[in-house]
């Protein structure tokens, strides 16, 4: 699966932190989840942290795999 790119984030004055995927808006954090996310940012992989908080992961088998007839149980 290929590494995600394409994310940035800003932090803003009032405390909380806008990510963006390929210019268009992604997430918006606010208060400890904000603060989470930033000491989670310094210690990893930025561009792979932003692609889990955002939900921007599925791009291979994972999507597949979820639309396999096995997997649905009744769920769409």
């Amino acid at each position: 699966m290929p590494r995600p790119s394409g994310f940035h984030y800003e932090q803003r004055g009032d405390g909380t932190v806008a990510i963006t995927h390929h210019g268009r808006s992604a997430a918006t954090l606010r208060g400890a989840r904000a603060d989470r996310f930033l000491a989670e940012v310094e210690s990893g992989d930025a561009q792979l942290v932003m692609a889990r908080w955002t939900g921007a992961y599925r791009f291979g088998n994972e999507r597949q795999a979820r639309q396999h007839p096995r997997n649905r149980s009744g769920r769409r």
